[in-house]
């Protein structure tokens, strides 16, 4: 009786922890009146249909729909940009063993629609990238996105551990060279984190 009890127990928690994991994302977030309300069912960790639908603009902002990879975990709405208008930033869980988190970001353009920002790839950063291997966090700071993560030893391929040291850095929105907007490094820098 005691071991079908245990069974019993361990089933229900995988599937709670499973149910947990496939939790399905639904919020509305808003800066003043105006702001985005976004949708993903979080089905599947490879692919999943992400929604995003203006709130508060004005009668021809339409609707996005699009396939992202990974799962939505979490979104926050703040003016990135300095133009007094509501911006997204979302946050992807991308599959795989190391934890890496994915931004897509739009920017409302006067609430009359929105346009991406763009974010750049770690890996074509060679200042920043040396040492990376995931476990991102991001926050938002005064109108900045700050990521931090921890450096991992990168002279020892066969037993690739973290340093103890981590690296932060803080992107603000501009222009970009072709006039959209994207996410460029402000400034970065690597510390020891207290206990």
């Amino acid at each position: 009786m005691r071991y079908f009890i245990c069974i019993l127990f361990f089933v229900i928690a995988a599937v709670t922890v499973h149910a947990q994991q496939a939790r399905r994302y639904d919020s509305t977030l808003k800066l003043g009146k105006a702001g985005f309300k976004i949708s993903c069912n979080n089905k599947n960790p490879e692919k999943n249909n992400l929604s995003i639908a203006p709130v508060g603009f004005e009668n021809g902002a339409r609707d996005a729909s699009f396939d992202v990879k990974g799962r939505v975990n979490k979104a926050e709405v703040d003016d990135l940009n300095m133009d007094g208008f509501p911006d997204l930033i979302i946050y992807v869980n991308l599959p795989g063993d190391k934890p890496k988190l994915n931004i897509i970001a739009v920017s409302s353009d006067k609430n009359q629609g929105f346009l991406p920002i763009y974010f750049p790839d770690i890996l074509d950063d060679p200042k920043i990238k040396p040492g990376y291997r995931g476990g991102d966090e991001y926050f938002l700071m005064e109108g900045n996105l700050v990521r931090r993560f921890p450096i991992y030893n990168t002279q020892d391929t066969t037993n690739v551990q973290p340093t103890g040291m981590y690296r932060q850095v803080m992107y603000r929105v501009g222009m970009g060279e072709r006039g959209e907007l994207k996410f460029k490094v402000a400034r970065s820098y690597d510390y020891a984190r207290q206990q």
